[in-house]
């Protein structure tokens, strides 16, 4: 190992994406939790380099998948050719994907396979797309890394889009104003908590294998 640790900035939109991760020793790793959307992906990059200068960053969290091939659970990355971890991508057991940007959290399987048609992606979030071409524009390497949530034959829970506040970030008033409305979806909620600490506790596992990795 080098007497410098390589530096990595990775970035989540909401703290349930990160819970799992846990940065290796080996790595100087600098992680932090945006807020839902572009403009706050926006804002929390530019502060973040203000004070550090990593030589990869990653934008993590849950996607929505696009592509039918890609089933809930999966590992998906998109990735720099250059980036330091090139070769390391299928030995964690990750997918390429290519993802699209959006700006509104995408719901039913119509409008996944709609979204397919229209870009050609496989996979969508909401961060990834402003963090890149930021570090594109500043020469640093950078991949999206993230794990599908929702597969593009599954419709979410309930229409987030309805529950934000206007940061884009959840509004937990609404959600409790919802839930009481249809005091049904409670357990459906739980339900799909735990599913998505599932994806979180392997979204974790898989950074910590690629870090590790890139340290040595």
């Amino acid at each position: 190992m080098s007497a410098e640790r390589v530096r990595v900035l990775v970035l989540f939109a909401v703290r349930e994406e990160a819970k799992h991760f846990q940065p290796p020793v080996e790595v100087d790793c600098r992680v932090v939790v945006s807020g839902i959307g572009k403009r706050n992906a926006e804002q929390a990059i530019f502060k973040a380099l203000e004070s550090f200068t990593p030589q990869l960053v990653l934008t993590c969290g849950f996607a929505g998948g696009l592509n039918p091939a890609l089933a809930h659970g999966t590992i998906a990355y998109d990735a720099d050719t250059h980036s330091q971890l090139t070769s390391e991508w299928a030995k964690a057991g990750a997918t390429p994907a290519k993802y699209f940007c959006s700006d509104r959290i995408v719901v039913t399987p119509d409008e996944k396979h709609a979204l397919r048609a229209q870009t050609g992606a496989d996979a969508v979030e909401m961060e990834s797309g402003v963090i890149r071409t930021i570090c594109r524009e500043r020469g640093i390497p950078s991949a999206t890394v993230r794990v599908i949530s929702d597969d593009a034959n599954t419709a979410l829970l309930m229409d987030f889009n309805q529950l934000a506040g206007a940061d884009g970030n959840m509004n937990y008033l609404k959600l409790a104003a919802a839930l009481a409305k249809s005091p049904s979806l409670v357990p459906k909620l739980m339900r799909f908590q735990r599913e998505l600490d599932g994806c979180s506790r392997k979204l974790g596992a898989t950074l910590q294998t690629l870090l590790s990795r890139l340290a040595r």
